[in-house]
C-alpha cells in the first residue's frame, strides 16, 4: 500500500499494484528525458497543462523507478494501466504533487 507521506502513489499495471516515487534520483531522470532545465520548470510544465501522454508515461516510469521497479519504458507501452489515460495522468498529477508537497 501506498504511503502518501512520503511521495508513493501507487498505479495497477496489467492488473498488479506497484508502487511510485519520484526520488531524486527519478526526478533527475524525469528532467533528462523531458528535456527540461530545473525541478521549477518540469513542475511549471505540469501545472500549465502543456504535457503529453509522452510526458505523462515519463513521469509514471521514473515514478516506478523510484519504487523499486525494474522494468523498461517499453514494458508499458504494451501494458494496461487501471484506469487508461485518464488514470495515468491521475497517477502522474499525484506524483508531481507528492514530491513537491511542502510537510506540515
Amino acid at each position: 500500500m501506498a504511503n502518501p507521506w512520503t511521495g508513493e502513489v501507487s498505479v495497477t499495471i496489467d492488473g498488479v499494484p506497484h508502487i511510485c516515487k519520484l526520488t531524486l534520483g527519478a526526478l533527475v531522470g524525469l528532467e533528462e528525458a523531458l528535456g527540461e532545465s530545473s525541478l521549477v520548470a518540469l513542475a511549471e510544465r505540469f501545472e500549465a497543462g502543456r504535457f503529453s501522454s509522452r510526458d505523462v508515461m515519463a513521469v509514471i516510469v521514473a515514478g516506478l523507478r523510484g519504487g523499486g521497479w525494474q522494468g523498461a519504458s517499453a514494458d508499458l507501452m504494451r501494458a494496461e494501466i487501471a484506469g487508461g489515460p485518464v488514470g495515468a495522468a491521475q497517477v502522474a498529477a499525484a506524483l508531481l504533487a507528492r514530491a513537491f508537497a511542502v510537510p506540515d
